[in-house]
């Protein structure tokens, strides 16, 4: 009945097979039958690694306990003990598993596995975890997805809340989850138009055609390109006049005769 049990929850958790056995195998105090949740307070992470570190971590300076203080305590034990044996945890995964953020603890339980065990794993994950609900919210039909104030209810604990009380800077958290909220139902708008009922506009319809004023500036350039090219042909046409030289042959005469006879006629 426990294999059962444990060959089911990877598809539940997001946690790939190989390393829900390898955490069956440390028989630690208490299973995580939620990775979300159960990972939060940073209690079976110390165990894991006192499997592996017994002299570094004490399992009796950590409490197992649900409390903000009690998380942030049992985390700060455990980043003094990383940078201690250099190992390198995310600091993004750490808030992301104190916060239950959604993927947050799967991935980083995928690290721990390849960490301590040195073994490749293949993800279950398939898609860019960002800590939000986004590809649950996918998954889900239209009329049951989350409306804007769900999101953000949603997508910001009240852990975040507690630790950062910085009102802009949640401000800017809250911005941040509407705006992925918008954009999911814009792409839900654009994928199924028939059910919002949206219909394109005249821009989106009509031809696309150049526009009357650019069709005439273009006829008139080259209405005026092709006169003036037809003008400039025509000046070559005058300006380039051949001359045919004409020879003139003159009858041969002899003029000293011509002038006495002239003379002699005046004078009788």
């Amino acid at each position: 009945m426990l294999l059962s049990s444990y060959q089911e929850t990877p598809r539940k958790t997001g946690v790939p097979r190989d390393v829900l056995r390898w955490l069956q195998s440390l028989d630690l105090s208490l299973y995580p039958k939620n990775v979300r949740r159960d990972f939060s307070n940073g209690y079976i992470a110390a165990e894991i690694f006192s499997w592996y570190f017994p002299k570094d971590i004490q399992l009796h300076s950590y409490e197992n306990g649900t409390s903000i203080a009690n998380k942030l305590s049992n985390w700060s034990q455990l980043e003094k003990f990383f940078h201690k044996r250099n190992l390198n945890v995310s600091k993004e995964l750490i808030d992301g598993t104190i916060h239950c953020k959604a993927g947050a603890a799967e991935l980083l339980l995928q690290d721990i596995y390849v960490m301590l065990t040195n073994r490749r794993i293949k993800t279950v994950q398939d898609n860019v975890v960002d800590f939000t609900d986004r590809y649950y919210q996918e998954k889900l039909p239209m009329v049951a997805r989350s409306t804007a104030t769900k999101s953000v209810k949603n997508n910001i604990t009240l852990s975040e809340l507690l630790m950062e009380p910085d009102i802009l800077i949640n401000r800017k958290k809250a911005h941040a989850v509407l705006d992925l909220h918008l954009q999911q139902r814009l792409q839900e708008r654009i994928d199924d138009l028939q059910r919002f009922d949206l219909k394109p506009s005249l821009g989106e319809l009509a031809v696309r055609l150049p526009p009357e004023a650019k069709k005439n500036e273009e006829s008139l350039s080259k209405g005026s390109s092709a006169s003036s090219r037809s003008n400039v042909s025509e000046v070559r046409s005058k300006t380039s006049v051949q001359f045919k030289e004409i020879s003139v042959k003159q009858n041969e005469r002899c003029y000293v005769t011509s002038s006495i006879d002239s003379f002699s006629s005046s004078s009788a």
